[in-house]
C-alpha cells in the first residue's frame, strides 16, 4: 500500500470509529449518492441507500421476477389500458402519514410534474392516476405500456410522504420523507449518510441492525482495507482484481451477481456548445473511437476476465440481446479511415471520468488504444456527483459512464437515447429511433419488442450516441460474521433477513 493509500485508510478509519456502534452495519460504497429523492435522484449508490430508506410499490425477487412491496397485487385490464393495484393497509411513512392510495397519486403526479423529476419519460404513458378506493389505485394510460411495472419496481415506485413533500419542496432531497425500514438521520456529504430502524414498519422484526450508514469510499483499495480492519462490514463493487484475495481470506465473504446493465461512454452530440466537436457531431469520428478499442483485452486487463465485452445496451446473457450485432473486432486501419474520412488527421477528446482507481486504470487503457487510431483523449478523473451535474448542464464533451440496469429492457434504452428522455444528456434525437422505442414500449407481444429493440440498436450501433463497453458482474465483499445476504442482479444491497453474529 502506498503511503497515500495508508494515510487515506487511517482517515476513513477514523472517521468510522466515531459513527460506528455495536448495532451498527457500515457499508461502502463507491461514490457519495446525489439527490436522496426518488424524484430528482439518478445515482447507482443512490438506489442502494434508497432500498433501505424508501419502500416501493413492486419490487424484484433474485430471479428478477415482480414481487409485491407496497402493493399486494395488481391487475390489467383486458385492453392494457387501465393497472389497478391494492395496496396494503399497514403502512406508516416516517413522519406518522399514512400511507394509502392518495399518497400513492400524489407521489405519481410529483414524479409526474416536478420540472426537476428525472421519472417524466418513465412515466409518460400515465394519463391519470386516481384512488378508486382507500387503498386501491387505478392508472390509466394513454396507450398501452408494457414497462410499467417495472418503472415501479424502482425509483418511479418510491414512496415518499406526501405531506412532507408538499412542505419541503426541492429539499425533501436534504430530509428524506419515506416508509421503508430504515428512517433518515443525517448526509454529510462525501463523508457519511447515516439511517436508523424504523420501528413502525410493517416487516421490522426483519430488519436487525439499529443504524445501518453509508460510506462512500471512491478507491477501492481504502475500501476493501477498511473491511479487512474491521471498520467496514461489508462493501459494494469489490475491485476484479481483489477477488481472489477477498475468496482466500477466512474473516471475510465473497458474493456476486450479473450484472442488468453496462458500462459505456457517453457523447454530448446536442447539449450545448461543448457538443459542438467532430467527436460530437460526426458519427464517423465516433465509430473511429469505438473500432479502436479491443474490448476483450480491456475485460483482461483492467477486469481480470470477469465482465463481459459489450456493446449493446443489453448484456449477452440478456433475452433482449440482439446475436446479429456482434462486439466489433479491434480495427485501428478501418478507425484512421473513418477519421480521413472526415477530414481529420488527428483530434482530440476530453473525457470526464469517476476519480476511482478502476475507473481510471479503464481510462488510460482507452486512451492508449485511441492514440493509436488518432484519437487523443485527456482523462478528466472528477468526482461522481460532480461529473452528473456537469453531464446534465451540457458541460462535458463525453463521459465514461455506466447504468447498473433494469429488469425490462426498456430501462436500459428509453430515457437514455430518446428526444425527451430524462437520462439523455447528450440530447441525442433521432424520430425513427424515437418511433421504434416506442411501439416496443406499447408492444404487449416479447417478439415484437424484440424486433423493435434489434432495429433501435442497428441506428444506435451506426449513430453510437452511447459506445458501450462491457458489462459488469456485481461484487460484494462481507464480513465474514454477516449472514443472510442474497446477492441480486440489480446489484442492490437488500437488508431483510441480513444480521451479524457477534
Amino acid at each position: 500500500m502506498t503511503t497515500r493509500t495508508f494515510l487515506a485508510a487511517l482517515l476513513v478509519s477514523a472517521t468510522v470509529t466515531t459513527v460506528a456502534q455495536a448495532a451498527d452495519l457500515r457499508i461502502g460504497l463507491q461514490e457519495d449518492p446525489d439527490a436522496l429523492d426518488p424524484a430528482q435522484g439518478r445515482t447507482f449508490v443512490g438506489r442502494i441507500v434508497f432500498e433501505s430508506l424508501c419502500d416501493k410499490l413492486v419490487n424484484i425477487g433474485p430471479d428478477q421476477s415482480f414481487v409485491p412491496e407496497l402493493a399486494t397485487s395488481w391487475a390489467w385490464s383486458g385492453d392494457g389500458l387501465k393497472l389497478v393495484m391494492q395496496l396494503r393497509s399497514d403502512v406508516t411513512f416516517h413522519d406518522g402519514t399514512p400511507f394509502d392510495a392518495a399518497a400513492v397519486v400524489a407521489n405519481i403526479e410529483r414524479a409526474k410534474t416536478l420540472p426537476e423529476s428525472r421519472r417524466k419519460s418513465e412515466l409518460a404513458s400515465v394519463e391519470t392516476v386516481a384512488a378508486t378506493g382507500p387503498h386501491e389505485v387505478t392508472f390509466t394510460l394513454a396507450k398501452p405500456d408494457a414497462t410499467l411495472i417495472a418503472q415501479l419496481s424502482d425509483r418511479a415506485g418510491m414512496m415518499m410522504s406526501p405531506t412532507a413533500a408538499a412542505a419541503k419542496g426541492l429539499d425533501l432531497a436534504k430530509e428524506p420523507i419515506c416508509s421503508g425500514p430504515y428512517r433518515f438521520v443525517e448526509r454529510i456529504a462525501q463523508d457519511r449518510i447515516v439511517l436508523e430502524r424504523f420501528a413502525g414498519h410493517y416487516d421490522a422484526a426483519n430488519y436487525h441492525f439499529d443504524r445501518v450508514i453509508f460510506l462512500p469510499i471512491p478507491d477501492t483499495t481504502v475500501r476493501l482495507a477498511n473491511l479487512r480492519s474491521g471498520d467496514l462490514d461489508m462493501l459494494e463493487r469489490l475491485a476484479p482484481s481483489d477477488v481472489t484475495g477477498v475468496k482466500a481470506d477466512a474473516n471475510l465473504r465473497f458474493a456476486s451477481a450479473v450484472s442488468q446493465g453496462y458500462q459505456g461512454i457517453t457523447v454530448n452530440t446536442a447539449n450545448g456548445p461543448r457538443s459542438e466537436t467532430p467527436f460530437g457531431r460526426d458519427r464517423r469520428v465516433r465509430q473511429a473511437l469505438s473500432l479502436s478499442l479491443d474490448r476483450e483485452v480491456i475485460n483482461q486487463v483492467v477486469f481480470e476476465g470477469v465482465y463481459a465485452p459489450g456493446n449493446q445496451p443489453f448484456p449477452p446473457s440478456s433475452p433482449w440481446y440482439d446475436a446479429t450485432n456482434p462486439v466489433p473486432a479491434r480495427d485501428v486501419e478501418r478507425a484512421r479511415a473513418l477519421l480521413g474520412e472526415a477530414g481529420i488527421d488527428r483530434i482530440a477528446i476530453e473525457m470526464q471520468a469517476a476519480n476511482n482507481p478502476v475507473q481510471i486504470q479503464l481510462m488510460e487503457v482507452i486512451q492508449s488504444m485511441a492514440a493509436e487510431a488518432g484519437i487523443d483523449i485527456s482523462i478528466q478523473a472528477t468526482e461522481f456527483a460532480t461529473m452528473l451535474e456537469q453531464q446534465s448542464a451540457g458541460n462535458f464533451v463525453s463521459t465514461q459512464l455506466g447504468w447498473s440496469g433494469r429488469t425490462d429492457p426498456d430501462g436500459n434504452i428509453h430515457s437514455f437515447v430518446t428526444c425527451g428522455g430524462g437520462l439523455n444528456d447528450g440530447k441525442y434525437c433521432n424520430e425513427a429511433v424515437d418511433a421504434l422505442l416506442n411501439e416496443a414500449r406499447a408492444a404487449t407481444d416479447p417478439a415484437v419488442r424484440k424486433a423493435r429493440y434489434d432495429a433501435a440498436g442497428k441506428i444506435l450501433a451506426e449513430d453510437l450516441p452511447i459506445i458501450y463497453l462491457y458489462h459488469q458482474t456485481w461484487l460484494w465483499a462481507l464480513d465474514a460474521k454477516v449472514e443472510g445476504f442474497v446477492p441480486y442482479p440489480d446489484g442492490m444491497i437488500r437488508l431483510a433477513g441480513v444480521s451479524k453474529a457477534e
